[in-house]
């Protein structure tokens, strides 16, 4: 049967058509009012919003070895029901994703979900810089494009060189989330004045700059495709706009609530918001918002990771890092809408990726209501952990619809 979408708007290339779109044979298209669709399911979708399907260049899954935390069917389903169609996942599990079998068992345990999950394979051995992973066999045997440590950074100036190099024989992309370790060590959260009047030991801006900089160096010098995950600072747009102009194969990323949030709203201790790379000074907020305006940034990612209660409910100092964030990531949207614009983030989560992906094609469509309230609690919640300080609360923003491979389904509540 035929379902007719009425009063739609659909977003694509920075634009927007409103419209009656209709999705029959597993085709989405605007209304051709030649045809009779007198016998189709009218939906009245007026104020609705829909796109190609989102990606996330940037989710944790617990699976395999911290089950507890996230399984791939509880990510998939999350990523679902919160308009993701694709997603790559980092290797920070269990055994670290590391070799061909651990990339054939995700692509296999995700393989009938309505989610694509893509494996971003170690580029080192346990994720320790040292010993590099086998990564022409996770290529070759399994089709492994996007190497990196996830979480970590790949701080080894020898081992980056060496990487950029090997992966330029199969056109692969390096992941990296670009810190000094050592100058972020004990680090809790940004370095400035806030941090100075809570007492706790401030991350430096500097520890990703300096980072940063030094990779750009390396591809200078080396060649290859880097893609910079989570930047957070005004420096490092700044670095990767020069880049860019200079004509260097890079690309960039930013966490959603890096937009939201800024070193302030950490007064109250609350460890639902230590992150990594922490939150920023203002300046450096509008500077990331300013990033993706003039392109600097190609993409929004959730940064996903999910933690369970005694990781994360405690002293804030003691607390792990991360945020859940993918039932949020609509509601989130919703509240960046007068700085961005739909247009912007939805190619942010559309076209960047793809780009970033070296894909040109999606075969998937969101279909979103931007103002319809829900409570964000236990039975609304699709992950395992509830990690995020808007947990318990009403939020604005729901997907309504998704259209994976030719089928349409509706997100049940």
């Amino acid at each position: 049967m035929a379902v007719l979408f009425q009063g739609l708007t659909w977003i694509d290339k920075g634009e927007s058509q409103k419209g009656d779109f209709v999705f029959v044979d597993g085709q989405f298209q605007l209304l051709d009012s030649t045809l009779d669709y007198k016998h189709a399911q009218i939906i009245n979708s007026e104020g609705w919003l829909a796109s190609k399907g989102w990606i996330d260049l940037r989710v944790a899954s617990g699976e395999p070895g911290l089950e507890h935390k996230e399984t791939i069917e509880t990510l998939c389903d999350s990523l679902y029901c919160s308009g993701f169609s694709t997603a790559v996942m980092m290797p920070n599990t269990q055994p670290v994703v590391q070799n061909k079998s651990l990339v054939d068992f995700i692509k296999n345990k995700s393989a009938y979900s309505s989610v694509e999950l893509i494996p971003q394979a170690a580029v080192t051995m346990d994720l320790k810089g040292e010993d590099l992973t086998e990564m022409l066999d996770m290529h070759y045997q399994s089709g492994v494009t996007i190497f990196g440590e996830g979480k970590d950074p790949l701080s080894n100036s020898d081992r980056f060189l060496k990487i950029i190099q090997y992966l330029q024989k199969f056109n692969g992309v390096l992941f990296d989330h670009s810190y000094d370790p050592l100058l972020a060590i004990f680090g809790q959260m940004h370095e400035g004045e806030v941090s100075t009047r809570l007492g706790l030991k401030g991350i430096p801006s500097l520890a990703e700059e300096v980072a940063i900089q030094k990779n750009l160096e390396l591809i200078r010098y080396a060649g290859g495709r880097v893609h910079f995950q989570t930047i957070s600072t005004a420096k490092s747009v700044a670095l990767i706009r020069k880049a860019k102009e200079e004509g260097l194969n890079v690309t960039a990323d930013v966490s959603i609530y890096q937009l939201i949030f800024s070193d302030g709203d950490l007064v109250e201790f609350d460890p639902n918001l230590k992150v990594l790379p922490p939150f920023r000074s203002e300046n450096d907020r509008m500077a990331l918002l300013e990033g993706l305006k003039d392109g600097t940034i190609d993409a929004i990612v959730s940064n996903h990771q999910p933690e369970d209660y005694d990781s994360k409910f405690m002293e804030f100092d003691l607390a792990a890092f991360g945020m859940a964030g993918l039932q949020t990531f609509l509601p989130a949207m919703v509240k960046l809408e007068k700085e961005l614009g739909w247009e912007l983030m939805i190619e942010k989560l559309t076209d960047g990726p793809l780009e970033v992906l070296g894909r040109t094609s999606s075969n998937s469509i969101t279909i979103f209501d931007p103002k319809e309230s829900w409570i964000y609690d236990h039975p609304s919640n699709r992950s395992l952990s509830f990690n995020h300080p808007w947990f318990g609360k009403e939020l604005t923003g729901k997907v309504k619809y998704r259209i994976y491979d030719g089928v349409l389904s509706e997100i049940d509540d």
